[in-house]
């Protein structure tokens, strides 16, 4: 059996050590991956300090994938040997995106367009799969502003509030309020990210080194001049989300990326976020996205995030994990190149 090269997280808790595994064939429908980009997320340090999703250990992590189709399973039909493509990684070790070859139901894998890049295209994958769920996806687990992508829903006269903005799910969140023809975008973020928010859909940056949490929604309500029925809590933690609660009007919603999100109890309704098209209840919703998420990105409708490229391959993700745990990341998706590692 081919052998192939691996971060494992090996014990709960343990360290990342880079090692050798077997290279796996693909079942039926699924797509066996070579993997060029590997983008990092602050879910990847939370499983090793936290031990949360996780089943089995050795485990391999990296939820954002690109590179190209080695090999196709039994069943699966649109994908050729060679073809470019982009996904959501999982937490389970053969679809995990911190290896050389991954295995990816093919039902729910893009091509990439030829307007970016591999690196560029591996940022997309989680973090928007998060912003779609949580604001498009139909009630109850999202706010079904869309479920459908349908191009004639528009909410134009509307006002939008995404807290975290410059994040990476925050960054896709303005975008798809830009996209659902939202009229007034507030973003809350560091002012040094404001004119590159802007240029994604925020149509008002209030910066969150001026004015603190706990005045955001005052501010936002002050902008939005009318009512604000939709937020996004892109950070996730008690403060931006009591703001979120707080800048909706009754009868409104903030989708959440906080598995800890309930709702208030007065009339307003928190949405907590299982941002990926893996989990069984999203996965018809998945497949119409990955249907629908390479022409968007064709189109320039949706920016990959910037990145910020890691050297030394897998052996460089590690550095990368504490970076991002230690919030020295902001308003870029560190990628690493498993292919790169010696």
């Amino acid at each position: 059996m081919s052998e192939q090269k691996a971060l494992l997280l090996e014990t709960v808790n343990g360290p990342f050590v880079v090692s050798t595994v077997p290279i796996l064939k693909p079942g039926p429908d699924q797509l066996s991956i070579k993997v060029v980009a590997a983008a990092l997320n602050p879910v990847d340090w939370k499983v090793q300090a936290w031990d949360i999703l996780i089943k089995e250990y050795p485990a391999i992590l990296g939820s954002d994938i690109a590179g190209d189709v080695e090999e196709v399973g039994e069943g699966v039909a649109g994908f050729s040997k060679g073809d470019k493509v982009f996904c959501q990684g999982y937490f389970v070790s053969e679809m995990g995106g911190f290896q050389q070859h991954a295995l990816i139901p093919a039902d729910i894998v893009g091509k990439i367009p030829p307007n970016v890049d591999y690196a560029q295209a591996s940022t997309i994958p989680l973090g928007f799969n998060t912003a779609a769920i949580g604001l498009l996806r139909a009630q109850p687990e999202g706010a079904g502003l869309n479920p459908t992508f349908d191009p004639n829903v528009n909410f134009s006269g509307q006002p939008a509030l995404v807290v975290g903005g410059s994040t990476s799910v925050g960054q896709f969140a303005i975008q798809l309020f830009k996209l659902l023809g939202y009229s007034t975008v507030i973003a809350y973020a560091s002012a040094r990210h404001a004119d590159y928010l802007k240029s994604l859909g925020a149509t008002h940056v209030i910066d969150r080194g001026e004015v603190p949490v706990g005045s955001l929604a005052e501010a936002a309500k002050k902008i939005a001049n009318a009512p604000i029925k939709i937020a996004y809590n892109a950070v996730g933690d008690n403060d931006s989300r009591a703001a979120c609660i707080d800048a909706i009007v009754e009868g409104g919603q903030v989708a959440d990326v906080s598995p800890e999100a309930k709702d208030p109890g007065n009339g307003k309704r928190v949405i907590s976020i299982i941002g990926t098209s893996h989990h069984p209840p999203h996965r018809e919703f998945g497949r119409i996205l990955w249907k629908t998420l390479p022409r968007l990105v064709q189109e320039g409708t949706i920016v990959p995030n910037r990145v910020e490229k890691i050297p030394n391959g897998l052996a460089g993700i590690d550095e990368g994990l504490q970076k991002l745990k230690a919030n020295k990341v902001s308003g870029v998706k560190l990628v690493a190149f498993p292919q790169e590692t010696a």
